[in-house]
């Protein structure tokens, strides 16, 4: 999917002169999107070049969406894009949100498969072979996650997902953290059946969180699995090390999946049986049942009131805001046009 093919993202534009390898299409690209966040952004990079050295029979690009920093990333990029040895292409996105930002890295892509990566995580060496030996099979109708493994021992255990045996989404899980945006990869063909990211999700916008989520829940609604598999490893350096922090990221996951539920409740009321098993674990909870996780002291109680608040915040969206069709890209004709595009 690129700008030309997909009307919807016709307005993201370059911020960089092209670059100067030629314009082949790779097989996979990497996509980062970052803000003000320096300091962590190059050791993602450096890390993505070292898996594409390891394993340089599997051509990658590397898509940087730049979105509005303001601590010299973007004088970082243009030096990294002129002396990288895999191609890099830096784009800006000036409008705030992580769904934006994920929007533009879409319109620019070339790659086969798609890579979704933050800024503040690092790849495994291995990653790449992990990667093609998944995508081997020609199966691309899914959308698949590796393992997020903490970064640095003095950060929190949050953020993360170790599964050590390969799962299959179903109804019966919440999809919220099953494949975590900050390893999420699909095939291109995947994306264009979905459409864009919805922007009112993620953070940097309205609604805050669940950006990934909510791709996760629209490619199950398109009869897409969604999988996670034990490897694809990558290190999450999140720096999140006290407990005000942590609590801050669960209500604001909470309030973007509340959105999410009133979003899909026409289509995917089975989100509504996670809220009523909230609602029964946080009352449990009140008469000494355990916490949501007992490690970090969360509780249930978070979750059930930013779901509600959550939910309110988007029906208050809906009702006097205009929905733009960026905002609702998944339910325009040109991206049902795009489900047959090859």
């Amino acid at each position: 999917m690129n700008a030309e093919r997909h009307p919807l993202l016709r307005h993201l534009r370059p911020a960089l002169p092209p670059p100067p390898w030629p314009r082949q299409r790779p097989q996979v690209s990497f996509i980062v999107c970052t803000r003000d966040r320096l300091d962590v952004l190059e050791a993602c990079i450096d890390s993505i070049r070292a898996a594409c050295r390891a394993h340089p029979a599997f051509a990658a690009e590397l898509v940087v969406v730049d979105n509005g920093s303001r601590d010299g990333t973007a004088s970082y990029l243009l030096a990294a894009a002129a002396t990288s040895d895999i191609p890099l292409t830096a784009i800006s996105e000036a409008r705030p949100g992580l769904a934006a930002a994920r929007n533009a890295g879409l319109a620019q892509a070339r790659g086969g498969v798609l890579v979704f990566v933050d800024d503040d995580c690092r790849l495994d060496r291995n990653y790449l072979a992990d990667l093609e030996r998944h995508y081997a099979s020609g199966e691309k109708w899914l959308i698949r996650g590796g393992r997020v493994e903490i970064g640095d021992a003095l950060d929190l255990p949050f953020t993360i997902k170790r599964c050590d045996q390969r799962e299959v989404l179903t109804h019966a899980v919440h999809p919220g953290g099953f494949v975590l945006g900050c390893n999420m990869t699909m095939h291109r063909d995947v994306a264009a059946r979905i459409g864009p990211f919805d922007e009112r999700f993620g953070a940097g916008g309205a609604l805050r969180s669940a950006e990934d989520t909510d791709y996760l829940v629209r490619a199950m609604l398109a009869g897409m699995a969604v999988e996670y598999v034990p490897d694809m490893t990558i290190f999450h350096h999140h720096g999140r090390r006290d407990r005000m922090a942590i609590d801050r990221l669960h209500r604001d996951y909470h309030f973007g999946n509340g959105a999410l539920c009133l979003k899909h409740l026409r289509r995917a009321p089975w989100l509504l049986r996670h809220f009523y098993w909230a609602v029964r674990a946080a009352m449990r909870e009140l008469v000494g049942g355990p916490r949501f996780d007992q490690d970090l002291k969360l509780s249930h109680w978070p979750i059930v009131l930013m779901n509600l608040a959550g939910a309110a915040k988007f029906m208050a969206l809906v009702l006097f805001r205009r929905p733009d069709r960026q905002q609702h890209g998944e339910e325009t004709t040109t991206a049902r046009a795009e489900a047959g595009a090859p």
